[in-house]
């Protein structure tokens, strides 16, 4: 089961769409609507917390859903999603040079993860006024994805199964969206890491301390 933190974006169900096209079963609660309790409680197998039009100390459970379960279960943030994935590790989320709503951008990443066997570089649609600072970035996080002019567009934590996408994959306007949404399942499947001493998810690879590298 995939759980889907609404940041009362419009985007949301977009995204719903997509996982359930994908054979997930969805649960969906708002940002102000579910603890981190009742998170823990519904067990579920991914973690994903939407867009929205807020900053992420406005954005509910979001930051604290990150800090909690980082490395417990796989997690993927959008737009907002990605920024609160940032601010919970440290990072600062800053008002970007130029807005970006409904915009496309021409972007480029390193094929690892989420990104494996995409065309490189794709189309991606932007809708955000914000963005993370990459200078704040703490070395647990790395970039993963860039905009034409260099913008920060993907992160991905260094040994934890956490990924932020500024885009917007479930935008009809980006390109691959789906098959991005679909790398995400597939290789931060939850059977592949829930016990030490078990195979890494598919393009990781396991430490001797049981954590996991992109590779």
């Amino acid at each position: 089961m995939l759980l889907m933190i609404d940041n009362y974006d419009s985007f949301t169900y977009n995204l719903v769409q997509y996982f359930l096209e994908l054979g997930q079963e969805v649960v969906v609660r708002r940002n102000d609507a579910i603890t981190l309790e009742e998170i823990a409680a519904l067990q579920p197998d991914y973690l994903v917390l939407s867009p929205g039009p807020c900053t992420p100390n406005e954005a509910g459970i979001s930051l604290a859903a990150v800090t909690a379960f980082a490395g417990k279960i796989p997690i993927l943030g959008v737009c907002l999603g990605h920024q609160s994935i940032a601010q919970a590790f440290g990072g600062r989320v800053v008002r970007a040079g130029r807005l970006m709503h409904g915009k496309t951008s021409t972007i480029t990443h390193d094929g690892k993860t989420i990104y494996r066997n995409l065309p490189n570089p794709f189309t991606a649609t932007r809708y955000h006024s914000l963005i993370v600072e990459e200078e704040t970035l703490p070395g647990c996080l790395e970039v993963t994805a860039r905009s034409e002019t260099g913008e920060l567009m993907g992160l991905r934590h260094r040994h934890l199964a956490v990924e932020g996408v500024q885009f917007h994959p479930e935008s009809i306007l980006t390109a691959v969206g789906k098959e991005l949404l679909q790398n995400f399942l597939e290789v931060y499947a939850k059977q592949a890491f829930m016990e030490a001493g078990t195979l890494p998810p598919k393009g990781l690879s396991v430490s001797e301390t049981n954590e996991y590298k992109a590779s």
